[in-house]
């Protein structure tokens, strides 16, 4: 198929209908490169896209290196604490000013020619280059080329289309939502990083459902029971779900630390799991939040930046009683990674061509589809609700109040 069949109608028919009667998206959207760079274009190029923890931003002189659709971005927080993203590329002729992250910067310095740039992007340094006059040259009108970067929910997220609305318009209600953790105030207790032969949008889907976990995981079921369950969307880029109660059963490792306190009571109870599009996997626990941020790399290969925020209440928790969450937590998902690479292969065998939902458990895959035909059919549309938490809706009902 070429790249203009993928913003046809007919395409994207059977995910257009009512969840009820809708398709799943076709097997080319897992497997095809061609529609992998496409959606490089219609996605990560015009959406606000998660790079980072907040955190990781902190420390003076920082700088991380990020993918952003196709381009390479350079993100930092300069003296005057300003949070800046810039596209990583020298001002003179183009060359890629760092490879990867680096700590303890003044200046970016380019390796080719060694002009630097201070952390708010101004050019400062151009060695040599006036031994001969240059006409018409003020540094003044060569910084580095800026992008729009904004924090949500703890994370740093990256734009590079100017015409796309604000962060806050982007995810809607769910500012409101999680206002009450205060996550602008957790820090990264620890980090991963995973390479999985799956496409980015599989394990997308597999975190908003869960209609597998019974099967894949059964330890999961016992803290995060099916029946326990609920749809959690508002208008907004964003798929959820929440569970409530969070339980111990027989397993505490979700309860093995202290809870952030002044938590409203729901909060203090539940789960919240929350697919933030395009690119982002957000579990969200009273004691700690785990983060998952999804790096295209091809339509088969998928890099996971995972993350473990702490509140600041959590003082000085020893590696013991953290490891005891972190380690369920690898447990979880390195099952999701083995399924995931298996329907990859599957998909890739050939002879499947597009599935159908299941309402109960599947409506926020369904959801994400029509985001994911939004983008490449230039809609430009924040989705509804659910409704209010009052009234029954797909999965198990109505939210208890």
């Amino acid at each position: 198929m070429t790249v203009a069949d993928f913003s046809t109608d007919g395409f994207w028919q059977g995910v257009r209908r009512p969840v009820e009667a809708a398709s799943t998206m076709p097997s080319e959207v897992y497997t095809s490169p061609t529609f992998f760079d496409a959606e490089q274009s219609a996605i990560f190029d015009t959406s606000w896209v998660g790079v980072a923890c907040a955190d990781e931003l902190a420390e003076p002189g920082r700088v991380l290196v990020r993918r952003v659709g196709s381009r390479s971005v350079l993100l930092t927080r300069s003296g005057d604490g300003v949070l800046r993203g810039f596209h990583n590329a020298c001002r003179h002729r183009g060359t890629e000013l760092l490879e990867c992250d680096a700590s303890g910067l003044s200046m970016i310095r380019c390796p080719y020619h060694r002009w630097g740039y201070g952390l708010d992007g101004t050019l400062v340094a151009t060695p040599r280059f006036t031994d001969v006059p240059v006409s018409d040259f003020d540094p003044a009108d060569h910084p580095l080329k800026e992008i729009r970067v904004d924090t949500f929910g703890g994370l740093v997220f990256a734009c590079l289309d100017p015409t796309t609305g604000s962060l806050a318009e982007w995810f809607g209600d769910l500012g409101s939502r999680l206002a009450g953790y205060g996550l602008g105030g957790w820090t990264v207790r620890a980090s991963n990083t995973f390479d999985i032969a799956a496409n980015w949008k599989l394990l997308s889907e597999n975190f908003q459902e869960y209609y597998h976990l019974t099967w894949v995981h059964p330890e999961l079921a016992k803290v995060s029971r099916v029946r326990d369950h609920y749809r959690w969307q508002g208008p907004g880029m964003y798929c959820g779900q929440t569970t409530v109660p969070v339980s111990g059963d027989d397993r505490g490792d979700w309860l093995a630390m202290p809870q952030s306190p002044g938590l409203s009571r729901m909060d203090a109870m539940s789960g919240r799991f929350l697919a933030l599009f395009p690119n982002v996997l957000l579990s969200i626990l009273p004691n700690h939040a785990f983060v998952i941020q999804l790096e295209p790399i091809t339509a088969e290969l998928t890099r996971e930046r995972c993350s473990w925020l702490l509140p600041p209440s959590a003082g000085e928790i020893d590696d013991d009683a953290f490891s005891v969450t972190r380690e369920f937590w690898v447990l979880i998902n390195n099952e999701d990674i083995d399924i995931c690479e298996r329907a990859q292969r599957g998909i890739g065998h050939g002879g499947f061509t597009e599935g159908r939902f299941s309402v109960r458990f599947e409506e926020p895959l369904h959801r994400f589809a029509n985001m994911v035909a939004d983008r490449f059919q230039r809609v430009d549309r924040i989705p509804d609700g659910d409704g209010t938490d009052a009234v029954a809706r797909f999965g198990d009902g109505v939210l208890p109040a």
